[in-house]
């Protein structure tokens, strides 16, 4: 077997991206999930016979040092946290508790376990929250609007503690927004295409959503996760900002969404309060010029083909769904 590699949120979006990835690439892969009473793997079930699965807690000092200990991996990647950004406002101590105080648990675990494992912490746009400048790059100063931004902004500076006082090799990756056909649909982009999917086939009639001008620099999971890859296989361990160098307001998003099913989205789409944040972002926009230079990496996919792919895999998903 090649390296082995423990992934933090194997369940979610990235993780899973990131182990069909990793799977090509001859890892030995370790998934680590929290016990739960709902368990989800739906969107690991193509490989759950190709990987190994075992429980642990970022709450829980204890467990992560044993799964450290058991699995001794070569590399680690925290990818779990509390992931959804309006959530953070209902439940900010427990954000606090996954998305910041977590990585601590995890950088302590790695310190006292095996301090060779080289570690990719999964930083966010949403630390650059209200921006100083546009693009963003690896030295715009962060300040996050919502309890998530703010969980996330700890969780990097952590890494960089542990790097410049452990000698951890250490890397943050600061990914701007990346979707797929495997986004959770309680987030924008899948929301507006499962939604429009779903109109397009007579199923729903209108799709509320929250600001349509705010924009964001949106880009392919798939794409990303070998961003993550790429980080842990350099010299030194280092920041990079993965992004599209693009942004696209919400409304383009929708606009490309329901034009791409033949319909017009201002006969569907119903603006609601309920939707809008305590604090908004505006506007993200990436700079990713030093992981092209650094890593040699760009993305492949462009925002109006991942929408469409998007929109086309949530049509399929549909119409299985309602032949059941």
């Amino acid at each position: 077997m090649g390296k082995r590699v423990l992934i933090t949120g194997i369940t979610g979006q990235d993780g899973s991206y990131l182990a069909d990835f990793l799977l090509g690439k001859g890892y030995e892969v370790f998934g680590m999930v929290r016990r739960s009473s709902m368990e989800k793997f739906d969107r690991i079930e193509h490989i759950k016979d190709r990987i190994k699965i075992r429980q642990a807690d970022l709450l829980d000092q204890y467990s992560i040092s044993k799964i450290i200990e058991e699995v001794q991996p070569e590399e680690v990647y925290n990818l779990a946290a509390m992931s959804f950004v309006p959530t953070s406002w209902d439940q900010p101590v427990l954000t606090a508790e996954f998305t910041a105080i977590g990585v601590t648990r995890m950088l302590e675990a790695i310190r006292a376990v095996k301090p060779r494992i080289r570690f990719y912490q999964a930083s966010s746009s949403e630390m650059f929250g209200l921006v100083k400048e546009i693009p963003q790059t690896e030295l715009t100063p962060f300040h996050p609007r919502s309890p998530y931004g703010v969980a996330k902004v700890y969780g990097h500076w952590i890494t960089v503690n542990y790097r410049e006082s452990y000698n951890i090799f250490g890397v943050s990756g600061i990914l701007f927004n990346h979707e797929s056909p495997r986004r959770g649909i309680e987030f924008v982009t899948r929301k507006v295409t499962y939604n429009a999917a779903k109109i397009k086939l007579g199923l729903s009639k209108e799709l509320h959503l929250g600001n349509l001008e705010a924009k964001r620099d949106w880009g392919y999971a798939l794409d990303y996760v070998e961003a993550m890859w790429l980080m842990l296989q350099q010299d030194k361990p280092d920041d990079f900002v993965i992004a599209s160098g693009e942004t696209h307001s919400v409304k383009e998003l929708v606009e490309i969404a329901f034009s791409h099913v033949g319909l017009d989205y201002e006969d569907f789409v119903v603006p609601d309060k309920k939707f809008i944040r305590p604090a908004e972002v505006d506007l993200l926009c990436g700079d990713f010029s030093k992981a092209k230079k650094m890593l040699g990496w760009q993305p492949r996919v462009h925002f109006a083909q991942l929408v469409k792919m998007m929109v086309d895999a949530d049509m399929e998903l549909i119409k299985r769904e309602y032949k059941r």
